[in-house]
């Protein structure tokens, strides 16, 4: 028995027959709407680290007493090597999972997942005042309860153990704002996912406000209400150990009379597909790592000393930004722009990348621009795109050709090269055979009389 049995036996997900199916290979178990029939086959689930639970209602187990548990059954919770319980498309009553929660107090479970669940009623937390989980990571993904506004009580009955906990996401919840207050409850926190929410540049600030999430270094804030590049600056500024930043899939713009400075610890910072047709200013001055792909950039004119890895892939670039504004780059994407040659001093300068990407372009193969990414791909820096995603657009004998079939050599892309330097050997054949007949014939010439 482990605490998944204890879960069913005393909640009971009896509603409709199931079983459960254990993976050995992946210490993995998956249960689907268990009845009193079926409840037999989680015994199989006792070797899995991963237990899931798919289906059922427990709103009329809201009564169900829970007694503090006897010695035995704690020691046998805590023999258990499972470390991850993920709860699927259940109606959760609150009030239910506050008491049940206890029960984790005793195992090793590390990681606890709730997927699209409906959290309803409001529970009784008092019982787990400074109480301990082991509980680590906290995930909800596409999950309906009620507004956190005005729960901080709740948030401080269970401090104890939220002050540990180091991994949270809620996303795709509908969540509109995060409370002062409930941020500060997380002392340890290390990453905060709230992507996919309905979170606006106004509740911001108030959830990041002085000595809430002290030692955060992670935040996704991708696909929200966010409009404005300042305003999110400003919201963020005191998250000192704040390292990587997502603010992809929102909309932002530019406010030319505000200024703020983003946190020095900001190394990653992703601003993919946020409708930007300009670099907005001011970027993370210590920025290893920069997304700026699926954009409307025409130019890339920002120089950044630290900067390792850019990626602009799927915008309008005409050309590639210049590899001296970046001169700690290794990695470059340019997949899929409007790149139609890479410049010979380019090429020399990408040539110290270990990773150039290029593909999706509109080729001009001339000699130059066929023989730029030929000698890219020659130092062995193309990547996977090449050569198949390299294509000529132009010119037309060439279009749809592959550039690594284009010839390039000397003798047909440049002809001057070839024909001065045998113009030259003729000529001086031509001298050298005009000396060898004088010499044979010394009376050829005669010298001059003076009259």
């Amino acid at each position: 028995m482990n605490v998944a049995v204890l879960l069913l036996l005393g909640l009971g997900l009896l509603e409709a027959e199931g079983r459960c199916f254990f993976s050995r290979t992946q210490e993995h178990c998956v249960c689907y709407n268990l009845s009193q029939e079926s409840i037999g086959s989680i015994i199989q689930c006792l070797p899995a680290s991963v237990v899931e639970f798919w289906g059922g209602e427990l709103e009329k187990y809201i009564a169900f007493p829970i007694s503090d548990l006897d010695p035995s059954t704690i020691e046998m919770l805590g023999s258990l090597i499972v470390r991850k319980i993920i709860f699927g498309d259940l109606l959760v009553p609150e009030i239910l999972l506050a008491r049940v929660l206890r029960f984790f107090s005793y195992t090793h479970v590390q990681e606890l997942v709730f997927e699209s669940c409906i959290f309803e009623g409001r529970g009784s937390w008092a019982e787990m005042a400074n109480q301990d989980l082991p509980i680590l990571s906290l995930r909800f993904h596409n999950v309906t309860s009620a507004p956190l506004t005005g729960r901080e009580q709740d948030f401080s009955s269970l401090s104890s153990w939220l002050e540990t906990l180091q991994e949270l996401a809620v996303t795709s919840a509908h969540v509109t704002s995060l409370p002062c207050g409930i941020g500060r409850v997380f002392r340890a926190l290390r990453s905060l996912d709230v992507a996919q929410n309905s979170l606006g540049d106004d509740s911001l600030m108030p959830a990041f406000c002085e000595g809430a999430f002290p030692q955060l270094q992670v935040l996704s804030l991708q696909h929200n209400n966010l409009t404005s590049y300042h305003s999110v600056c400003k919201s963020v500024q005191l998250l000192r150990e704040l390292q990587h930043l997502d603010l992809s899939q929102n909309k932002l713009m530019a406010d030319p009379s505000s200024s703020c400075q983003w946190p020095v610890a900001l190394r990653i910072f992703n601003l993919s597909n946020t409708g930007l047709d300009e670099v907005l200013t001011p970027l993370p001055p210590s920025l290893e790592v920069l997304d700026m792909s699926c954009n409307h950039l025409h130019t890339v004119d920002v120089s950044l000393s630290t900067l390792k890895k850019l990626f602009l892939n799927q915008n309008m670039l005409q050309a590639p930004p210049s590899v001296r504004n970046y001169p700690m780059l290794d990695t470059l994407d340019l997949d899929n722009n409007l790149i139609t040659e890479l410049p010979l001093d380019e090429v020399k300068l990408l040539g110290h990348l270990w990773d150039v990407a290029a593909a999706g372009n509109p080729y001009n193969c001339t000699c130059s621009g066929a023989g730029g990414l030929q000698a890219l791909a020659g130092m062995g820096h193309l990547g996977q795109g090449w050569p198949q995603g390299y294509t000529c657009h132009s010119p037309p004998h060439y279009q749809g050709r592959l550039v690594k079939d284009v010839p390039v050599s000397v003798l047909q892309c440049n002809s001057a090269a070839v024909i001065a330097p045998v113009c030259i050997i003729l000529a001086l054949l031509g001298v050298a055979g005009a000396i060898c007949l004088v010499r044979s014939r010394p009376g050829l010439i005669q010298p001059c009389h003076k009259v």
